[in-house]
């Protein structure tokens, strides 16, 4: 919006930054007095988190038009894009620039200020750990809804972007940081502050861009319809904050988190770091339950699988059992939104992706007839386990495709490609492997010795059938999923329960409002609704 100097104010001697804009904006005198409004709504917004606006200041010119400049607040420091050039920044340095960041927002959100261009270029680290967040408002002064083709911009650090660079100060944003409804030219509010917020803290943990393309085309069709690649969050990633990612960055406005409040408050909690029972229970997930219902689930998978197992020993059938898996020091269970543990048929192995005390993801391999849980060897960055059904082998996902590795020992065999949004896998008695290589396809399936990959279903469009995910295997060979359509509810409750016929390719209802089917060849179907676990009677027969 206009040339920034670093000077010197001499009647109160302290450092200032001048902002002067361009002969064309302040051309206009409709745009200039909205500009000035503004103005001075930011120069009554005193937060330490906010770089100051003093002063609005009109600098003559011989006999031409006055110099119109913003006299600011020199913020010393790096910008924040300067610092993600030399990579990802750990977590908790991360979530204390984040917080700070959303200290702004609210602020700022408390006056009626909406940035609406907030980005790494506009957000200013000093030495000693204060972060200052630039700009504000000034975007909103200069309003404009339109769209943009500027193929040659350095989209991820431009100010502003225009119809054309004949029609300066109609703003939309930075076209990588835009929320979807600001890319599709609606009316915005506070919530694509809170959309941009995400973006930057999901670049701060990764280092790099989150939404990118050869031209601002590319860029805002990404930020409309791009799956976003939670896989791409380092594995430490604190499961409280992924959550909060994904709140932030739900292209629904409606079910987007509403309030940089609410944001401060939980990285307020991770920078308090978890309680000694939090520390006791390293598999706990505190907060909204959607994360950590998958591993809910596995658990009441692999308790039902412990009961059809006891119950095929000659032990009275009335007698409860229960077990723990018990994890070693420094290890945890992943949070990653996946299910995170697996049983095998006769109950005697357990399964779980886990973060070692490095950080990295890695299977941990239990079986109930040794004291102690090992880590399974060359298994590094897994996930998604599922055993083989004679026990023998573990499945299991990385970012690049689907494997198998034999307990008895051995490398991993690659058996599929598949992506970073790769949905979970089974091991079926028919001697095939079916999973779902990424959200956007249905099943496929593969020979469990390797071979051609066949798709096994597809997405009816006619129903709005979003995603089909999380197989598993029956013992009469059909497979269960759960089809989730494009309607956005919490917990997959807008999503049923299926059973497809490989062989026919017939598919039928199950269970209705309901997700994440777990079966282990006896007993009930368990299944997820509404945070909650729920267990049906299962008639394979029928």
């Amino acid at each position: 919006m206009g040339e920034v100097y670093r000077a010197t104010d001499e009647r109160l001697g302290r450092e200032v930054a001048l902002k002067v804009l361009p002969d064309a904006f302040a051309a206009d005198p409709e745009r200039l007095a909205r500009f000035e409004r503004e103005a001075r709504l930011l120069a009554a917004l005193n937060h330490p988190g906010i770089a100051h606006l003093y002063g609005f200041e009109a600098v003559a010119r011989g006999a031409g038009p006055p110099s119109h400049v913003l006299v600011m607040e020199l913020a010393e420091g790096e910008e924040l894009g300067e610092r993600l050039r030399r990579g990802p920044i750990p977590a908790d340095e991360a979530i204390a620039i984040a917080r700070q960041i959303a200290e702004a927002l609210e602020a700022a959100h408390e006056k009626g200020i909406v940035h609406r261009d907030l980005k790494p270029a506009n957000v200013k680290l000093a030495a000693d750990g204060t972060v200052k967040v630039l700009d504000f408002g000034l975007a909103k002064a200069w309003s404009g809804e339109a769209a943009a083709s500027d193929s040659s911009a350095d989209f991820s650090r431009s100010p502003t972007l225009a119809r054309s660079s004949t029609e300066a100060g109609l703003i939309l944003g930075t076209a990588a940081y835009m929320s979807p409804e600001q890319a599709r030219g609606k009316a915005v509010d506070k919530r694509a502050d809170i959309w941009a917020f995400g973006v930057v803290v999901f670049e701060m943990l990764t280092g790099r861009k989150l939404f990118e393309g050869e031209t601002v085309t590319d860029v805002l069709a990404a930020v409309v319809r791009q799956e976003i690649d939670w896989q791409a969050l380092p594995a430490a990633t604190p499961g409280l904050l992924r959550r909060l990612l994904k709140s932030c960055l739900e292209r629904d406005p409606r079910q987007r988190l509403h309030d940089a409040a609410d944001a401060r408050i939980v990285l307020d909690e991770l920078l308090r770091g978890p309680s000694p029972e939090e520390r006791a229970a390293s598999a706990s997930v505190a907060g909204r339950p959607r994360p950590w219902w998958p591993l809910a689930l596995a658990l009441a998978a692999l308790v039902g699988g412990a009961a059809g197992y006891l119950a095929r020993r000659p032990a009275p059938a009335a007698r409860a059992e229960r077990w723990l898996l018990a994890l070693p020091e420094g290890v945890s269970v992943n949070p990653v939104n996946q299910p995170a543990l697996a049983l095998s048929r006769d109950g005697r192995l357990q399964v779980a992706a886990v973060l070692t005390e490095s950080g990295a993801a890695q299977l941990l391999l239990r079986d109930s007839q040794e004291l102690l849980p090992r880590l399974l060897p060359d298994t590094d960055g897994a996930s998604s386990p599922f055993f083989s059904p004679d026990g023998a082998w573990v499945g299991f996902f990385r970012r690049d495709g689907l494997y198998k590795a034999p307990l008895g020992g051995g490398p991993p065999v690659r058996l599929a490609d598949t992506t970073a949004q790769n949905r979970g896998g089974t091991w079926s008695t028919d001697g095939f492997v079916y999973f779902v290589p990424d959200t956007v396809v249905g099943l496929s399936r593969v020979p469990e010795s390797g071979g051609a990959v066949e798709v096994v279903t597809r997405l009816d469009a006619g129903r709005d059938e979003r995603t089909h995910r999380w197989p598993q295997a029956l013992d009469d060979g059909s497979v269960l999923f759960t089809c989730d359509t494009a309607v956005s509810t919490e917990y997959y409750d807008d999503a049923r329960i299926e059973a497809v016929r490989p062989a026919t390719g017939e598919r039928k209802v199950l269970v209705e409002s309901a997700s994440m089917a777990r079966h282990a060849g006896r007993g009930p179907l368990v299944f997820a609704r509404g945070g909650s676990l729920f267990a049906v009677a299962l008639d394979s027969a029928g």
